[in-house]
């Protein structure tokens, strides 16, 4: 994009470089800021009425589970989010299970970290440990489809076991680090949605060579019988406490010894890899400038200071020396090799086979929908 073309929002650091979606108002103000204003006022609750909702919320969870070992269930990765969510949970006189998905990418730290977190709360914790050989190749096969969420499988895969987890032990309720404080601007070109299993196995069976016979789907099963038939919420508890990101680091480190990664989601060597080196270099994304924007939205940074931080280096130069190392060592993949990956033009999602909406992959049922959209419309 030459430099006459680009554009920046006046008041975050969301900009046109890799962003078809972007658009500005009159005054210079990106959708991004709008968005997340609305998402702010319809989601998130701080002070008294935040911490009323979310001790109504945390009495609804005991009484729903007081028969069960659990009152609820949470994915604990070791970040910031999941850490202050595992904190909250007992500071609400919450009895969680904590699930850590395990996809072979943990950082020594994380380790640690996640060690610490529930050893201090004195939480049980429920690995789950994914089939190697499956994953490397789910990996390869998106590296080589050439698109752009490859975190999706990951996420994928631990939505669908908290699911399934959650329904095989009666736990109705599944604690989310999801929130709009610090996550909620992120451009609809730099992902995919997280839940749609037939892209991912479209996307393997064009690209991969081993059998996905583990690989947790979340598919109509989990979709139908654990949300509609047992029951199962994700509730996004960030959303009813005042969720200041560094005052919320310093709380973990001190109550819960947690260390920090430097990063957002660099708990894991991939995921490390993937933002600091695969998304830049190969896509133009350099995903700090959503992650900054929403806390300047949220009014915990400054514009200037959001700015100062674009301008350090995405990656510490030695650390991506090891980290690319370690990755290519670990798929199986020569340097040329993975060359040549990153050399292939970007292609979309869906260009792929993907969940399409019930009433397409079901012409019958078209009528049914138009019928119920009179019978119920969204008010």
């Amino acid at each position: 994009m030459s430099s006459m073309n680009y554009k920046q929002c006046v008041i975050s650091v969301m900009d046109t470089i890799s962003d078809p979606d972007i658009s500005f108002d009159e005054k210079g103000i990106s959708n991004y800021y709008y968005d997340y204003k609305k998402a702010e006022n319809d989601q998130v609750f701080v002070g008294v009425p935040g911490q009323e909702k979310l001790d109504e919320i945390a009495q609804k969870i005991k009484d729903a589970g007081k028969s069960e070992q659990y009152d609820c269930i949470m994915g604990l990765s070791g970040g910031v989010d999941s850490t202050y969510v595992a904190y909250l949970s007992k500071q609400l006189g919450l009895r969680p299970l904590a699930v850590h998905f395990d996809n072979g990418w943990n950082s020594e730290l994380s380790v640690m970290n996640i060690e610490n977190i529930v050893n201090k709360l004195g939480l049980d914790l429920f690995t789950y440990v994914i089939n190697w050989e499956e994953f490397k190749d789910l990996q390869l096969s998106y590296l080589k489809a050439s698109v752009v969420d490859i975190e999706a499988i990951t996420d994928h895969a631990i939505f669908a076991t908290l699911y399934r987890l959650a329904g095989e032990k009666n736990i109705r309720y599944i604690l989310s680090g999801t929130n709009v404080q610090t996550e909620n601007t992120l451009p609809k070109s730099w992902i995919f949605p997280k839940t749609d299993h037939i892209n991912i196995q479209s996307i393997h069976k064009k690209f991969g060579t081993v059998p996905l016979k583990t690989f947790p789907f979340m598919d109509a099963k989990v979709k139908r019988y654990y949300q509609q038939v047992k029951g199962v919420k994700s509730i996004s508890v960030l959303n009813y406490v005042d969720y200041n990101k560094q005052a919320v680091k310093e709380i973990i480190q001190k109550e819960l010894g947690w260390q920090d990664y430097g990063g957002k989601h660099y708990e894991s060597i991939w995921t490390r890899f993937y933002q600091g080196y695969i998304l830049p270099t190969k896509f133009k994304i350099d995903k700090r400038k959503a992650h900054l924007s929403d806390l300047i939205f949220g009014g915990q940074i400054t514009k200037a200071a959001a700015l100062a931080e674009l301008e350090k280096p995405i990656y510490d130069a030695v650390q991506q020396k090891i980290d690319f190392e370690f990755v290519l060592k670990k798929l199986g993949l020569s340097e040329s090799e993975f060359d040549d990956i990153m050399k292939i033009p970007r292609r979309s999602h869906y260009d792929f086979d993907y969940e399409k909406p019930i009433d397409l992959r079901y012409p019958i049922l078209k009528p049914f929908k138009i019928l119920y959209r009179k019978l119920f419309p969204v008010k």
